[in-house]
């Protein structure tokens, strides 16, 4: 008997906080969403960056290589 109103309790408690949940999930989402695109923007800054700073040593890893792999 214990058992079963613990049930209760625990049911009259959780489902406004799972409606409540429910409801507030897309507006979240949406507040969230510049954040997102801010790092993926953020992102590809960093790899743009790491791009152009690595250009030189692949240029004279190429060029390494010898004939054979400019020709490819």
């Amino acid at each position: 008997m214990l058992t079963f109103l613990l049930w209760l309790i625990l049911l009259a408690l959780c489902w406004p906080l799972a409606l409540l949940a429910l409801l507030l999930y897309p507006v979240v989402w949406v507040l969230l969403l510049p954040l997102r695109l801010f790092g993926i923007a953020v992102g590809g800054v960093f790899s743009l960056l790491g791009a152009v700073i690595m250009l030189p040593a692949r240029i004279v890893r190429r060029l390494g290589r010898g004939p054979a792999a400019r020709a490819e």
